[in-house]
């Protein structure tokens, strides 16, 4: 993705607000593997600083490396040497004073002995600027098949006490620490080695409710077929279950193959999602380098109640998490030192959808559409299975249809719910109710489709009905004049609702909303009698971004025939538009988009503002990331090339605010929203499901961080 500002080295000030990922909430990690020289501490220690001043170039935050990483981990019994063990000690001095010099906190792996020389202990050591912040021991050592551990080490679970000796100075191990970044909010690490994360409870799941939102393994796992996989599985899981970030780098190559084999797997998880790993059994070093949300991670967890109430159940357990150490990434390190400017970055290293509600993986993308189509079916089978709906000749769907693309995807729906309930689809009674600007395309596509369908089908002409009501009401519309503002748009859609109410209560029917969660966050829909309101709403949680990939879905799997398939196609080619304001020859039609926006950006913001809990500065910097540079990034499956556009950081803050100013305003609708069944895990608005909010709170505060905190340029 794009960025205003290049990188331009680790010590580089910052002049752009959308130069620096620390500014917005991240860290940049890296989960790093690189050649071991087993046996060669000194070699070991060089071989880490020429990774890490390339790391430090590259403003990374946090290195961890695997298990044993400055000796080897296949060492067997020459990790109780003593030539080995001093080598060892030597090496992490080297890199403490190295690191002086070095912007990342450093992670590494050593063997050290207790001070009484009786016991050694498998150590993660937490290097930064010429300070060790903690040694971590490795908790719990598998004895078993392969592995040999208690034979060499001791665990490290009760080791709190224990005092360890590097270059002449004492250290205590510190197996509970978790370690504080002040100047980067959100910041807390734990770390734990390779099989803690194998067993039932693992260290870092108390951690986790201890505070700690970044954990790092350093594994020296050797591979087998099929191991890979179970790592990232309990990796994915651990951050997903502890709504953590899981920084995981194993052991590759130079490790002995006497008996076994080794494949350097990195990788790093965020909240159950994968945010990049690298290649496996590589020659060289090689590093997953990647920008942590510590903002998601954080909002995750004050949402998700449950978490703080396990830990209140686990309070006990916790007590021994209490000592943290504190550090600063960027300074100031003395006291007398003004604070340290944050680096510029460059772009975010990380997946960033521009459509966060659609996968850009066609895969993924028609596994979700499968499970959101099937969700809008279920929930429109029950509703009418509970009215009378569930036998021929039952409740009937009443529906309008316009020709556009949510009409059309609610129609589909309930040709598709009238299958499962055994009943023939002429029962779906469908109505299109031309206006004042409605084109004879969009007319023919619902008719068209409708007889498609095999719906039964009626033409209501609402101009006469809505022209007395104008006429009654002394609007200038209902004489002739050419006066088209809000009411006279909401009128035909109130009209048009009003018939199709009267309709249901004439034919035994419910009518069947069209509108979408776009529309519901944006307001964009006539209140009461009107597009606001149906009996059951089958669209209202799937957002317009997403609606057109349901209907590709549904042309790609043959759910209908051929020539229906042509047909919504044709839906899919048209633009949006209420089709409300009519124009002449030669003037372009009224545009949804051209009036409240791109929906591709205001679903962006919705996502990030309904399911993250972001305010408008992050999401503006996230959208000119994934926005700004049309070429950069993944677009999804079927997107058509001539749709392509990048956003300047003007449009974005332009239609931003007109997004925060029409949710805060609009939220009246959505308090007296219709039933309709949450669809994706982006959230829905209804006022019984995820979305709580007053109808006239003021978005004053959003605006003015808007304003202030928002670049425009």
């Amino acid at each position: 993705m794009s960025s205003a500002t290049e990188s331009a080295g680790a010590d580089a000030p910052v002049t752009d607000p959308h130069a620096s990922i620390y500014d917005h909430g991240f860290v940049r990690v890296a989960a790093v593997t690189l050649p071991v020289a087993l046996a060669d501490p000194a070699t070991n220690a060089e071989r880490h600083l020429e990774q890490l001043r390339d790391l430090h170039e590259q403003q990374v935050g946090l290195a961890v490396f695997p298990e044993l990483s400055l000796t080897g981990y296949s060492l067997e019994d020459l990790v109780l040497q003593e030539p080995l063990l001093d080598a060892a000690e030597q090496a992490v001095a080297t890199l403490v004073e190295a690191s002086r010099e070095l912007l990342p906190i450093i992670v590494v792996g050593a063997p050290l002995r207790a001070r009484d020389r009786s016991r050694i202990f498998n150590c993660a050591v937490v290097i930064h600027r010429g300070e060790i912040l903690g040694i971590s021991p490795k908790q719990n050592l598998p004895t078993y098949r392969e592995f040999y551990e208690r034979r060499w080490f001791a665990p490290g679970d009760d080791a709190a006490d224990v005092l360890v000796r590097i270059d002449g100075d004492e250290h205590l191990l510190t197996p509970h620490a978790i370690i504080t970044v002040d100047d980067v909010p959100g910041l807390k690490l734990y770390v734990e080695i390779c099989e803690d994360m194998w067993v039932p409870v693992p260290p870092s799941a108390e951690a986790a409710l201890a505070g700690a939102t970044v954990v790092a393994n350093l594994s020296g796992s050797p591979i087998t077929v099929g191991r890979a996989e179970e790592r990232k599985l309990l990796a994915r899981s651990a951050s997903a279950r502890c709504q953590a970030a899981y920084v995981y780098a194993a052991a590759g190559e130079g490790e002995s193959t006497t008996d076994l084999a080794w494949d350097g797997q990195t990788f790093v998880y965020e909240c159950g999602n994968l945010l990049g790993e690298s290649e496996r059994f590589p020659q060289g070093p090689r590093a997953t380098i990647v920008d942590v949300d510590l903002d998601r991670v954080v909002a995750e967890r004050r949402r998700q109640s449950t978490f703080d109430d396990n830990r209140r159940t686990h309070a006990d357990a916790l007590a021994k998490f209490e000592g943290w150490h504190e550090a600063h990434l960027f300074g100031p390190f003395e006291d007398d030192e003004p604070p340290t400017p944050h680096p510029a970055t460059g772009p975010l290293r990380r997946p960033l959808h521009r459509f966060p509600f659609v996968p850009d993986d066609p895969a993924r993308l028609a596994q979700d559409s499968y499970e959101a189509f099937s969700i809008q079916v279920a929930g429109l089978v029950r509703r009418l299975k509970a009215i009378g709906g569930d036998t021929p000749g039952g409740t009937r769907p009443v529906i309008g249809v316009s020709g556009g693309l949510d009409s059309t995807h609610a129609l589909i729906v309930c040709a598709r719910a009238m299958d499962l309930l055994g009943r023939d689809r002429s029962e779906i009674l469908a109505y299109t109710m031309p206006g004042f600007a409605t084109t004879e395309h969009t007319r023919s596509n619902a008719e068209l489709l409708s007889e498609a369908i095999g719906a039964s089908f009626e033409t209501i002409d609402i101009r006469p009905a809505s022209t007395q009501m104008l006429s009654d009401m002394g609007h200038p519309a209902g004489s002739g004049e050419e006066v088209y503002d809000v009411t006279f748009e909401n009128v035909q859609a109130g009209m048009r609702y009003d018939y199709l109410f009267r309709l249901a209560n004439h034919h035994g029917g419910i009518v069947v909303g069209t509108g979408d969660l776009s529309e519901l966050a944006l307001g964009w829909c006539t209140y009461g009698v009107g597009d606001q309101m149906s009996h059951y709403g089958v669209n209202a949680g799937v957002p317009k971004t997403l609606i057109q990939h349901l209907i590709r879905w549904v042309i790609a799997e043959g759910l209908f025939d051929e020539a229906t398939g042509h047909l919504l196609q044709a839906v899919l080619d048209t633009e949006i538009s209420p089709e409300l304001i009519p124009t002449k020859q030669g003037e372009k039609a009224q545009s949804t988009e051209d009036s409240i926006g791109p929906y591709a950006l205001h679903d962006f913001t919705l996502y990030h503002q309904l399911r993250r809990g972001y305010g408008p500065a992050k999401i503006a910097y996230l959208a000119h990331q994934a926005w700004g540079d049309l070429e950069a990034g993944e677009w999804p499956a079927g997107y058509v090339d001539g749709d392509k556009r990048a956003y300047t950081r003007a449009e974005i803050k332009h239609w931003l605010t007109v997004f925060t100013r029409r949710f805060f305003s609009n939220q009246f609708k959505r308090s007296a929203a219709p039933n309709a069944p949450k669809v994706l895990a982006g959230g829905s608005l209804s006022p019984r499901g995820d979305w709580r909010m007053p109808s006239d709170a003021t978005s004053k505060a959003w605006i003015a961080e808007l304003e202030v905190e928002v670049p425009g340029d």
